[in-house]
């Protein structure tokens, strides 16, 4: 039974920082490709940032490069999202996704697993 789950959401107040975790297990992880993505209210859920399975490529949003960095611990099954310098429109809940597409997928459909979610507000 696959399972993901995010930690490290919060509160925190524009100009700062954060540092997602997600921990998976029950799959393969070495198999998977790993991304965020994150959903506001009232909005589609968007694509943040991927990470390719042997960590070799990571693609990124253009509403978040240069501010936020997709890593992946291999021997610990996680994968982090650095965010740094937030902005108010960062405020969403960001989820854990797993594919084991060989491509980088934007879309929602694309990604075959997925964490509960984890909430971050960024006060302005």
């Amino acid at each position: 039974q696959a399972q993901l789950v995010e930690s490290g959401g919060g509160l925190v107040q524009a100009g700062g920082s954060l540092r997602l975790s997600c921990a998976a297990s029950g799959l393969t992880f070495v198999a998977f490709n790993m991304g965020w993505f994150r959903q506001a209210p009232g909005k589609e859920r968007e694509f943040v940032a991927g990470v390719k399975w042997n960590g070799g490529a990571v693609s990124y949003a253009d509403s978040v490069k240069g501010r936020f960095t997709i890593s992946r611990d291999n021997a610990k099954n996680t994968v982090l999202l650095q965010m740094n310098s937030l902005k108010p429109d960062d405020t969403a809940v960001y989820y854990c996704a797993a594919s084991i597409q060989s491509t980088m997928g934007t879309r929602q459909h694309e990604w075959s697993h997925w964490g509960q979610g984890t909430q971050v507000t960024v006060s302005s």
